[in-house]
């Protein structure tokens, strides 16, 4: 019962927006979770959640519009990453390398924001967020510490609780 538990928090997780998939399934992978279960479920997760921001994309930018409405619109830090990676390498680049920089979220809503369509952004982002969850999933489980888990005493408390 407490598995089931487990890939509905990583299902939940990784459609949060500041939670990737691909921070979220090494992580479940490490608490004991099967490993293709939790690839399954996170990138579904992730990917779900870019999916409606995709599809209600104009609603999003009405709601931005009139949150913003007289108040003075500057531009944040990610927003102009976004860009320049846009500018730099359209729609491939953005979406390859946004959701480590920007997150998936905010690299489907600035892709469409700077022009692109719906199946393309959907496409090339979706590839984007299950490659990085391949490569982070299969760098952790072969021992390669990119998070900083170790220090923090997490891979240890996970192994020693079992």
């Amino acid at each position: 019962m407490k598995a089931i538990y487990g890939y509905v928090l990583v299902f939940i997780l990784a459609a949060v927006p500041l939670f990737e998939a691909y921070g979220v399934i090494p992580i479940a992978s490490l608490a004991g979770l099967s490993v293709i279960p939790v690839m399954i479920i996170g990138l579904l997760g992730n990917i779900l959640t870019v999916f409606l921001v995709i599809l209600f994309i104009d609603h999003i930018k009405n709601w931005r519009k009139k949150r913003k409405k007289g108040e003075e619109t500057k531009e944040s830090k990610r927003s102009a990453r976004a860009e320049k990676l846009w500018k730099k390498y359209g729609l491939p680049g953005l979406a390859m390398l946004g959701p480590l920089l920007v997150g998936s979220h905010l690299t489907a809503i600035a892709s469409m924001s700077f022009g692109g369509n719906k199946k393309r952004t959907f496409a090339w982002v979706s590839a984007s967020i299950t490659i990085w969850s391949i490569v982070f999933t299969v760098l952790l489980l072969s021992g390669v510490d990119l998070m900083g888990l170790e220090d923090r005493g997490i891979i240890n408390y996970f192994q020693t609780n079992d």
